[in-house]
């Protein structure tokens, strides 16, 4: 097991005096709060009203007292719990809020989200595939360089006449998606696309933020830095004769928890998809607008545009292409066994696609493909339904037609949202249905949702909008049921034992800092391997910190991404 390295500083946690994490009742954001938002803590106490006390760390001096505001309900176990309220505190600094002998250290302060923003995109630097890490960026993360994937198989269910069985390829560069140590196209489309859907609408903001990463200091901002890492490879997933996407490149069967320079198993990539294909142009054809005059990437737009037609082309001439690995594993060998992504249904990666051409070239031929298919109502955006992608992309039309239906869609879902609160049992718009909870469930529905929120408050002005997305980042940062800070080395008590093969397998005592865990899973898949003891089966409840819960600890380069658009485009408006 890792033991997490606090984030908080010894001066701090020596004022306050220690506490037993696990047993806590205070539930607060263990991150920082900006002096203007709201600032809500919830106290497990049986839902007795209570004043919590806000004492200066630096003085010791009590500066203020919480205000009640009422009794929480959770829904399924019926637990009560005190929602308070301290926004009074406006001045930045240090606090500790108390109560009968519990503490929790809290911080105010400009830019509040701008390290937790800054970490998680460097979590995609530390996650990069296909390079050493170097010291001078990876720190004691640092690692040589384990999966060249410039020797990869062409899989007998990716032949075609240009590139038959068994043809060595280059496919190098990219992010190792999750806690294994594949590539998967699917989940890079629409993880580069959440990102730059929050560079869109925030661009001042990302192009003066600074990671250190290898490429800072061009022309370029650090964020765009990172995705076209990841995008390059993506180019290499296409096969050049005939414009479909491969799916993955991927090991038959998943590694054990070992470092990359120990993977012996040879890489493939397998069959081309019609998801993986229009998901691909829609990403291409979003990255082609977005680094339309790129200094640094010269030639890059005019190759993701050629690209993306081409994909989109042989996925209109492919509908039926889905990747089914059970199917599959029937007619091909080896038999591959890992990460599915698997889609019945391409109807909303048409959609994507199709708006994202249009928005790239502004042929009607496009419009009207989108058009055919466009959403009759806001679905929350997930790697399986990419289809409010589109609509959010609409957005950036408000006198269309279809700008003016997305419009509509989306207002009519945050609204559905926002009257959840009055009742919520921790005062946020997600997580008062035990449908909030499962695989993935921080990012697909805590950040997307926040996301959503933001994009709400972009088109009304609203305020009431911006604190709900805050709300759903504080439930992520500690005020939940469980007491964690569900990002790996951010607050007191920290993710810090994530299913995630470099950090189990390095020599590191703590993870890969800035990756934001699955969280609660009901469903408990886990549940039998040994090590995954839940503590409980109630939904927001259901999380255990060991690596071994996939179900519930993994980390992902999608969850990490709606990390990065949530947090950032918080940082920036707040």
């Amino acid at each position: 097991m890792k033991k997490v390295l606090l984030t908080l500083s010894l001066g701090v946690l020596t004022a306050i005096g220690a506490f037993a994490q696990g047993d806590n009742i205070i539930r607060v954001n263990q991150v920082a709060f900006s002096p203007s938002q709201e600032k809500i803590a919830v106290v497990d106490n049986g839902g007795k009203k209570v004043t919590l006390s806000v004492r200066n760390v630096q003085t010791g001096k009590v500066v203020g007292k919480t205000r009640f505001v009422r009794v929480g309900v959770s829904p399924w176990s019926k637990k009560k719990r005190a929602i308070v309220d301290f926004s009074h505190i406006t001045t930045p600094g240090r606090y500790a809020l108390e109560c009968k002998g519990y503490s929790m250290p809290i911080e105010i302060k400009q830019h509040a989200l701008t390290a937790l923003t800054q970490g998680a995109i460097r979590a995609f630097y530390l996650n990069r595939s296909g390079i050493a890490i170097d010291a001078q960026y990876g720190d004691e993360f640092a690692r040589p360089l384990g999966h060249p994937d410039t020797h990869v198989m062409i899989h007998p269910s990716a032949a075609s006449p240009g590139r038959p069985a068994g043809t060595i390829i280059s496919s190098p560069l990219g992010w190792y998606d999750a806690g294994d140590f594949n590539k998967y196209i699917v989940n890079s489309a629409y993880s580069v696309s959440l990102m730059l859907c929050s560079y869109e609408q925030n661009r001042a903001y990302y192009d003066a933020l600074k990671v250190r990463i290898p490429e800072e200091g061009n022309q370029t901002p650090d964020l765009l830095d990172e995705l076209m890492f990841n995008l390059r490879w993506m180019l290499t997933m296409q096969d050049p004769y005939d414009g479909g996407v491969y799916h993955k490149l991927t090991t038959p069967n998943f590694e054990g928890m070992i470092m990359p320079t120990d993977c012996r198993q040879q890489r493939y990539v397998v069959q081309k998809s019609v998801t993986a294909s229009y998901d691909f142009a829609a990403c291409m054809a979003q990255a082609a607008r977005i680094y339309k005059n790129s200094k640094d990437y010269p030639h890059f737009s005019a190759h993701a545009e050629a690209a993306a037609l081409a994909a989109y082309h042989w996925a209109e001439q492919h509908p039926s292409a889905f990747y089914n690995q059970n199917e599959h594993n029937k007619h091909f060998e080896p038999a591959v066994n890992t990460g599915e992504y698997g889609d019945g249904n391409a109807t909303d990666e048409r959609f994507w696609a199709a708006t994202e051409l249009f928005l790239l070239t502004e042929d009607p031929f496009f419009h009207d493909a989108a058009k055919q298919v466009m959403p009759t109502q806001f679905v929350l955006p997930s790697w399986g339904n990419v289809g409010s992608l589109g609509t959010l992309d609409w957005l950036l039309c408000p006198d269309d037609e279809l700008g003016k239906a997305s419009r509509d869609m989306l207002l009519a879902y945050a609204k559905t949202l926002m009257a959840q609160l009055p009742a919520s049992g921790f005062a946020t718009p997600s997580g008062n249905s035990a449908r909030d909870f499962g695989w993935g469930c921080l990012s697909e529905v805590f950040c997307v949702n926040g996301m959503v929120l933001l994009y709400a408050h972009r088109l009304t002005g609203d305020q009431s909008y911006l604190r709900a997305a805050q709300a759903n980042m504080d439930y992520i940062l500690g005020r939940n049921a469980t007491g964690y800070c569900y990002v790996t080395g951010f607050g007191t008590k920290g993710s810090k034992d994530p299913h995630h093969r470099l950090s189990v397998a390095d020599a590191v005592d703590h993870p890969f800092p800035g990756m934001l865990v699955g969280g609660p899973n009901p469903g408990q898949q886990d549940s039998h391997e040994a090590g995954v003891t839940y503590p409980s089966r109630e939904p927001d409840e259901s999380y255990v910190d060991v690596f071994q819960s996939y179900a519930s600890n993994e980390i992902a380069i999608n969850w990490t991404a709606a990390l990065v658009a949530l947090a950032g485009w918080l940082d920036a408006v707040e």
